[in-house]
């Protein structure tokens, strides 16, 4: 072994430290409120009834994935979930379009936009099941109301901000307004879109779980529901777990892709 490849595996074991240490406090406290709870449920503090152990947590867990139950309502939530998203963003990021080249148009429709973006989507929920019954359909709408309108505001701005010497530049080219919004305003603008897309998608799952926890019989919100009308308090926790790790992930996901598609554009603009 030459000296390069012990640098090269002392560098390795130092990334791993450097990892380790920074997701130690977050492990820490993990670890210390689930034994917190242990010692709350073991000393008979809480009735199990109202907070059963982790060990009972755990073992209706293992039934729940071997079963699939809990994995069918992951993948339910996740399809609903992804459907309502795409299409708000498509309606997003199409209005914002129709904002930027007809800035006078916002006077058709800006009132519309204000008004529902104060209007809680679980709000509509009565209204939406007498006009669409309890399908995808009402499931849909409520997601697309949820994350519609903080993916729009995002897409704006990006789309308003770019550099005005970045646009004097494009005319002194003689760009045509298409070219100039696809290799100007456009690579601006990506970091305002994800960052909109990301906080969207929270929304995307709180207004989901409401939505099947009132109009579903599938899903991770039914399953709550169901458990707690059952008075399985440790199905209902199973849930709200899962959620949180879901929401977790994907956010994680859609972090890294920011961080890939931000630093492309910036490197090589949009092509």
């Amino acid at each position: 072994m030459n000296v390069n490849e012990t640098r090269l595996q002392k560098l390795k074991k130092l990334k791993k430290l450097k990892k380790l240490k920074k997701h130690l406090p977050a492990l820490t406290i993990t670890l210390g409120i689930l034994a917190l709870w242990n010692l709350v449920c073991t000393f008979g503090h809480v009735n199990a009834y109202v907070l059963p152990p982790p060990q009972k947590v755990w073992k209706t867990f293992l039934k729940m994935a071997s079963s699939g139950e809990l994995l069918s309502g992951i993948g339910i939530s996740l399809l609903r979930v992804f459907r309502g998203f795409s299409i708000a963003f498509a309606l997003a990021f199409g209005l914002a379009c129709v904002r930027l080249f007809w800035p006078k148009s916002e006077a058709c429709y800006g009132f519309l936009v204000r008004f529902f973006r104060n209007v809680p989507p679980l709000s509509m929920i009565p209204l939406l099941i007498l006009w669409c019954g309890i399908g995808e359909t009402t499931k849909t709408v409520i997601i697309v109301l949820a994350s519609f309108f903080p993916m729009y505001l995002s897409i704006v701005k990006g789309f308003t901000g770019c550099d005005r010497q970045l646009l004097e530049v494009a005319r002194s080219f003689a760009y045509s307004r298409f070219r100039t919004f696809f290799r100007v305003v456009l690579p601006s603008a990506v970091p305002d879109i994800l960052v909109g897309m990301r906080t969207s998608l929270g929304y995307s799952w709180r207004s989901i779980i409401g939505a099947e926890m009132v109009a579903a019989s599938t899903g991770l919100g039914h399953l709550i529901l169901f458990a707690q009308q059952m008075s399985r308090t440790d199905k209902v926790i199973i849930g709200i777990f899962a959620i949180g790790l879901i929401g977790c992930l994907c956010d994680l996901a859609l972090g890294l892709l920011i961080r890939r598609l931000a630093g492309d554009v910036s490197k090589n603009g949009w092509d």
